[in-house]
């Protein structure tokens, strides 16, 4: 084999799409017509750089020493490493920057496969071989014979192999380079990862065939059109179109006869309710079935409308992500990710930023998802240099640009889940891309153009933008705003709030978190303009991956040695790779829910904030507990509620109870099955107090003070079930424990060490800003130190006082400890009080128990508070008043990267398990503000989470830890937006503790 540079295979630096006999992008049709799928096992060898002879091309090569590749794959997802290993990069190229060349280091595939021809194939006018994705260019030979060369990695390529095939058996050769002029269009935000990742079939095509159609199904007032446009030889005619559930049927004699039909009485197609029509378009040589979807989708004024209703996006960014199969779909696994979607109150999806395999769509229109369909697009990395050299704006480019959305909308066309089509992203702007949205208003009036980079509205039909913060959305959407928007003049700004707005990106969902969820959807409902958006992003790319000792884990960026990479910035989902949903999700799923309720003394308002389905497929719910007990439940008799409309509902009596805390709690849940969800899904929740007042212990009296002549508390005290030895706790109800210990560090959040996005950035595009993580470690947060300023106790309290600080610093923080013994019942109080001169917000403020294993270890616990799932001060909706129990491992999200996890908030009473035996009950109290305490269980310390990259990095353990919170610092979505909103920040400030132990 002879090794080559880019110079000697011209190829490797063209801009051009692609040479050969490439047939004109179609719609990904099913069709009747004979088809031969290559999908399956293929001869394979992977070269370190692009070879110079093509001796793989040669019918009679002996290939008998290759290996073998399952097809469709990615090689570096293959043989354990033994074919290269994956790079993930968010905005950097992995290659240098030198348009169009590329690297002569080009790991390089070729793929060798035998076929034979159906032998009643010979009838077939055309053959067709079809690619439905390579990663990113790959040349093809047929029987030796030279077919063609084709880019766009997430795209269909037709070649016409007519005159290529012969009967019998056939050799298909396809050369595969990871690096190419393509690439530097394809700096997505993922993994990059080459091979033939989708299908390659065999395409016969009939004589009086139809190579192509579009059924356009619109509809109003209860009434649709439907307009065909049929691509065919006038040979093929007549043809008919056929939908019986409609009594269409309509023959077509000409291409001049075909037309659009009326159709008096249709349901329409919506993302709540996707009713499809089944039809077909048939000649006398090929019958093609599509589900037609009647839906109208416009602009007026600055709403977006579908079917004259307003649109709100409750959206998520989808990439395709398997933690074994990368992008190979997995149909089985793609509906139950759409489920998924619906069953967590997602109803959009943005593409990001490739059209996914087709099938994902047909799945849409069924399931039903508005969907902002993107082309294969991403030039991202140019950024660096300040968007010098950038495609977008190059003429050499052009083509290469047209040929993307071309190929993006013609497959797509037919899908009435598809509302918006997108340019692409992050591509900054230019000609090229200018040329793109012309191109597609020529060809579809009926979608309107998205795309972020076009701040100031020059081309595309919407305002959309990432990660504005909160105020600067609410600016976006309010009439006669005079706020600067970014990068526009004052007239530019003008312009584009006469236009839909939407986030096309915003809540960036890396790891735990995001917070102030809620802000975002409260002012899509203040404001018409702002039409929601698409969180970043549905669920993290881990790759599964397993240690030399057999552990296993999902690797991120750097995992694999990757010269430069982007770390766990590709772990970033409302999914985690196993397909666990985060905490983060649920509160999504709460803060979107369909419903509204207000509750009055006696009555619920209900209101359906749907699109436009009705609340008829929900029952509504009731239940009332006492302390998390259930006491009685019924059913609420709910009237007829429409899209938009608002009910008042008169609620049960219910049943209060005066030594218990009463809560009403009322579940819209599904009264049927449908696609997605079982009977008795719950789709949106809400719950009022309705307690009487109940009064709260006040603290007790406790005679001693610090600066008291009393006994210092040296050598044993016990009081009540603790123990303690020179005024350290040792054991509690027999068991040792130790602490109260300050506790002001939390492991960090991916967000804790994020620079917020809208942070200053430098000439070269990086940001500048400061992370809370880097100045809570400047400031010793993570290694506080204590000092025993002074103890004292007697037969019924103890009492100390401790200066905590870190070395270096002189800012402190003094904490009072008293321990109270009265009537056989024991509390403790804390007093927290920092000193001037902290400068930062806190990540927490709390203590910790250290619970050492003994006999059993404390491995779980049940509780009475906030729960299920854990919530922070800004994502705390979805979390509900009851009973609650766990394990200790269950009590924490399994993040890629090890943080802070597992917090339960405004929790009243806390029993701790080991095994089946309850061995420590606390009950907290409010303090004179009314804030409870929340609680966190771990087998680690922050500090240990903090240290490992992985969960398997962390330290075998013997103590279970227990954190008793006086308050959190929210979560905020800084790893890539905002940072947390200034009323759930933590600032330095003083709080009590109180806990009693039984």
């Amino acid at each position: 084999m002879t090794i080559a540079s880019t110079s000697s295979v011209p190829y490797l630096a063209d801009t051009a799409p692609g040479r050969g006999p490439r047939r004109p992008p179609r719609s990904w049709l099913h069709s009747d017509a004979p088809t031969l799928s290559l999908d399956g096992a293929w001869l394979f060898r992977l070269s370190p750089v692009a070879p110079a002879d093509e001796d793989l091309a040669d019918d009679g090569f002996d290939d008998s020493d290759w290996d073998t590749i399952p097809v469709p794959s990615h090689w570096v997802l293959e043989g354990d490493g033994a074919y290269g290993r994956p790079i993930y990069t968010n905005v950097q190229f992995p290659f240098p920057i030198d348009p169009p060349h590329v690297p002569d280091e080009n790991p390089t595939g070729d793929y060798r496969r035998r076929f034979t021809l159906p032998a009643d194939w010979s009838a077939a006018e055309r053959i067709l071989l079809r690619f439905d994705g390579v990663e990113s260019l790959y040349k093809v030979w047929l029987n030796g014979i030279e077919i063609g060369i084709a880019t766009g990695s997430r795209l269909a390529t037709e070649f016409d192999v007519t005159d290529a095939v012969r009967p019998g058996e056939n050799v298909v050769a396809v050369r595969v380079h990871q690096w190419s002029p393509a690439s530097y269009l394809e700096d997505q935000d993922q993994w990059w990862l080459p091979g033939i990742f989708r299908s390659v079939t065999l395409v016969a095509r009939p004589a009086g065939g139809i190579d192509d159609v579009w059924l356009r199904a619109g509809y109003r007032d209860g009434a649709g059109t439907l307009d065909a446009e049929l691509t065919a030889d006038p040979s093929a005619f007549p043809i008919t179109l056929s939908v019986p559930e409609l009594g269409v049927e309509r023959t077509w004699q000409t291409p001049d006869e075909v037309g659009p039909i009326a159709v008096d009485t249709v349901e329409p197609w919506s993302a709540e309710r996707p009713l499809l029509y089944e039809a077909t378009v048939s000649s006398a040589a090929e019958t093609i079935t599509l589900r037609v979807g009647f839906r109208t989708v416009e602009i007026r004024g600055d709403r977006f409308l579908v079917n004259g209703n307003r649109v709100v996006f409750h959206g998520m960014n989808r990439h395709e992500a398997h933690p074994d199969r990368g992008r190979v779909f997995d149909e089985e696994h793609a509906r139950a990710d759409l489920a998924r979607m619906k069953q967590f109150n997602v109803n959009a999806i943005r593409t990001s930023h490739y059209p996914p395999h087709p099938r994902l769509l047909d799945l849409a229109d069924e399931l039903g998802f508005w969907v902002i369909l993107e082309c294969d697009l991403e030039t991202h990395g140019f950024e660096k240099g300040g968007w010098r050299g950038n495609p977008s704006d190059d003429p050499a480019w052009r083509d290469a640009y047209l040929d993307r959305i071309r190929r993006t909308v013609e497959r797509d066309k037919n899908h009435p889940s598809i509302v918006m089509w997108s340019l692409g992203n992050e591509s900054g702007t230019g000609a090229n891309l200018a040329a793109m949205s012309a191109w597609v208003h020529a060809r579809d009036t009926g979608r309107p153009v998205h795309y972020e980079g076009d701040y100031t509205g020059e081309y595309t039909d919407v305002y959309s933008r990432m990660y504005p913060t909160v105020i600067e959305t609410a600016e976006i959407g309010t009439d006669g705003s005079r706020a600067p928007l970014l990068n526009c003049t004052p007239a530019q700004g003008a312009r584009q709030r006469t236009k839909p707005f939407i986030l096309c990106e915003y809540a960036h969902a890396m790891g735990n978190g995001p917070g102030a969820l809620d802000q975002y959807e409260q002012l899509v409902h203040e404001h018409p303009r702002l039409h929601g958006g698409f969180v970043w992003e549905w669920r993290d790319h881990g790759i599964r991956t397993t240690t030399p000792e057999g552990a296993e884990f999902f690797a991120y960026g750097g995992d694999f040695g990757e010269v430069v990479h982007d770390g766990n910035f590709v772990m970033d989902g409302m999914v985690l790779s196993n397909d666990v949903p985060t905490p983060g999700l649920h509160e999504y799923k709460a803060v979107v829910q369909p419903i509204r309720f207000v509750f009055d003394v006696d009555a619920v308002a209900l209101t359906n904030l749907r699109h436009s389905a009705d609340a008829s497929d929900l029952r509504f719910r009731w239940r009332v507990e006492h302390d998390g007990a259930v006491v009685r439940t019924g059913e609420l008799d709910v009237p007829e509620l429409e899209a938009g409309a608002t009910v008042l509902v008169p609620l049960p009596e219910v049943p209060v109870a005066h030594d218990a805390e009463t809560w009403l709690t009322v579940d819209a849940e599904l009264r049927d099955d449908v696609a997605w969800a079982p009977a008795g899904h719950i789709v949106a929740s809400a719950q009022v107090d309705r307690s009487a007042r109940i009064p709260v212990p006040a603290a007790p009296t406790v005679p001693l003070r610090s600066g008291d002549a009393a006994a210092p508390a040296s050598g044993t005290l016990t009081l009540g079930p603790a123990s303690f030895e020179n005024g350290r706790l040792v054991s509690l109800g027999g068991r040792p424990v130790s602490g109260p210990r300050l506790e002001l560090w939390r492991a960090p959040t991916d967000n804790d060490e994020g620079a917020a996005y809208s942070d200053p950035t430098g000439s070269d595009g990086s940001v500048v800003g400061v992370s809370s993580a880097s100045l809570w470690r400047e400031q010793g947060l993570d290694r506080l130190t204590r000092r025993l300023v002074s103890s004292s106790g007697d037969a019924t309290s103890l009492r100390t006082v401790e200066r905590v600080s870190a070395a270096n610093a002189l800012a402190s923080v003094s904490v009072e400890s008293t321990w109270t013994l009265n009537d056989g019942e024991l509390e403790l109080r804390v007093e927290i009080l920092p000193s001037a001169g902290w400068n930062t917000v806190w990540p927490r403020i709390g203590v910790r128990f250290d619970l050492p294993d003994d006999a059993t270890a404390v491995d779980g616990a049940s509780w009475f508070g906030l729960g299920p799932l854990e919530s922070y001060p800004d994502s705390i909706h979805a979390a509900a008043v009851g009973r609650y129990e766990s394990t200790v491992d269950d009590l924490s999200a399994d993040y890629a990267r090890p943080q802070e996890t597992g917090h339960r908030s405004a929790v009243r009473r806390l029993t701790l398990r080991a095994g089946e035996a309850d061995v420590l009950a606390l009950t907290f109290l409010p303090d004179t503000r009314g804030r409870r305490p929340g609680f966190t269980l771990s087998r680690h310390t922050p500090q240990q989470l903090a240290a490992a990259g992985h969960p398997f990095e962390l330290p075998a353990s013997d103590t279970t830890y227990l954190f008793v919170d006086a308050a959190q610092h929210g979560l905020g979505s800084r790893a890539c937006g905002p940072d947390v909103w200034p009323e759930y920040a933590l600032r330095p400030e003083a709080r009590t503790l109180r806990i009693r132990f039984a």
